[in-house]
């Protein structure tokens, strides 16, 4: 495929453009709404209003997302809410005092005129967190995953829906220029049929954070035990089980498994490696691994089809068929018109097949900033705004979440297991 193909930056933003102010699903896109453009571009979007924004979470990520908010002018952060005084004061600080803070996130939705709350919770308390907040009438992002069982996932989005507000998961890839543009690409047939997708996520570190107290151990490296979190599951693999479902525009019907503690081994009660295989309706598999002892690989999502490769982190194209460069055009030449006598185009039986050494395609030459965290809190502020929930966005962090922890239930119980269609939105 030529470069031309692939559709250009300016031309696929004007088509997303074209549909910012709406709340329809933009086809296989999977997402709605939101205009990926610049500040001043979001300010005339909403006419200049703004989204009275609490957020329930401030440690590391909670602490990020605070610092992408200050830079959006349709988002105004009103109050704050960590029971670890420590990160209360972090948050504090990154917003010069400017907003009231509370211990008790109920006091905060009590007190304040809230639009919308933003949950960067340890994962254990997103669910308590997240109901009451419907109950007080709030829009929600919630950071992923959703919740630590199936049946809070549950029970979160019936209330999302009976509330009628928007429920959005903190699942970025969906407002990612690189994913866009490999959906926009996988429906006009780029790579054909797909046959598999091979996903994975390495890093070479503890996960670690320093306790200045033994009683609060659990309480800032809640990521490592059971109770609280499903460690590589919940952390990281959610993001890539959710753009394998959004490829597929499906659920996965099966998921086997298997984890252990191979190397970390310091007392944590998850995984710090894991092998997953979610089984897709039609035959269809996503081959998935995550480990925290060697980086070199990082994380990337491969979506294989007949005609070609995406590479979707690293936003590349690979053809199946590729032109030919001009020193194979040349050879061929020769050949045809007999320069060499003779050429032994049958190869050796036993030579192993290898990585091709075909050149890929940038999707987006020149893109300097993939992460999208920016953008989905541009979005969810102009949903809150207009106050209309977007199913498809809530569907999608359910059917990410669920089968990210059916995954970890595999792995767990040593065992196949098939997702029940009840859980599959």
């Amino acid at each position: 495929m030529s470069e031309e193909n692939i559709p250009g930056r300016r031309d696929f933003l004007g088509k997303i453009a074209a549909y910012s102010g709406s709340v329809v699903i933009l086809g296989g896109l999977g997402w709605a709404g939101s205009r990926l453009a610049d500040a001043d571009e979001e300010t005339a979007d909403h006419h200049g209003k703004t989204a009275r924004v609490g957020v329930v979470g401030t440690g590391s990520r909670g602490n990020f997302l605070l610092e992408l908010m200050l830079s959006i002018p349709s988002i105004e952060i009103i109050a704050i809410c960590d029971n670890y005084p420590p990160n209360l004061k972090l948050g504090s600080d990154i917003l010069q005092g400017k907003a009231t803070t509370y211990s008790d996130h109920r006091k905060m939705f009590e007190l304040e005129k809230l639009d919308a709350v933003v949950v960067a919770t340890p994962l254990h308390e997103h669910a308590p967190v997240v109901l009451d907040a419907f109950s007080a009438g709030l829009h929600v992002f919630c950071e992923k995953t959703m919740a630590r069982t199936v049946d809070e996932c549950v029970s979160m989005v019936k209330a999302s829906q009976e509330a009628g507000k928007v429920f959005q998961t903190g699942l970025q890839r969906m407002f990612d220029r690189n994913y866009l543009t490999f959906m926009e690409m996988l429906k006009n047939n780029h790579i054909g049929k797909i046959s598999q997708i091979r996903g994975y996520w390495h890093r070479n570190n503890d996960w670690r954070r320093p306790v200045p107290s033994p009683e609060l151990e659990r309480k800032i490296n809640w990521r490592l035990y059971d109770e609280y979190s499903c460690g590589l599951m919940t952390e990281l693999a959610s993001h890539h089980i959710q753009v394998a479902n959004w490829v597929l525009n499906d659920t996965p019907i099966r998921v086997m498994g298997s984890g252990s503690i191979n190397y970390w081994k310091d007392g944590r009660e998850v995984a710090d490696n894991v092998n997953l295989v979610y089984e897709y309706p039609g035959g269809i598999h996503f081959d998935y691994d995550s480990m925290i002892s060697n980086k070199h690989y990082g994380a990337e999502v491969q979506v294989m089809g007949d005609k070609g490769t995406f590479e979707m982190e690293s936003g590349l194209f690979y053809s199946e068929n590729p032109p030919p460069s001009p020193g194979i055009l040349q050879l061929i030449n020769n050949i045809e018109h007999g320069i060499f006598d003779a050429v032994n185009l049958e190869g050796t039986s036993w030579a192993p097949e290898l990585i091709t050494q075909d050149k890929p395609k940038h999707v987006n030459p020149g893109l300097k900033n993939p992460d999208s965290s920016r953008e989905q809190l541009v979005a969810f502020a102009g949903f809150a705004l207009k106050g209309q929930p977007v199913p498809e966005l809530t569907k999608q962090g359910f059917n990410a979440s669920v089968a990210t922890l059916y995954g970890d239930m595999a792995i767990k119980e040593k065992r196949i297991i098939t997702i029940p269609e009840e859980h599959r939105m």
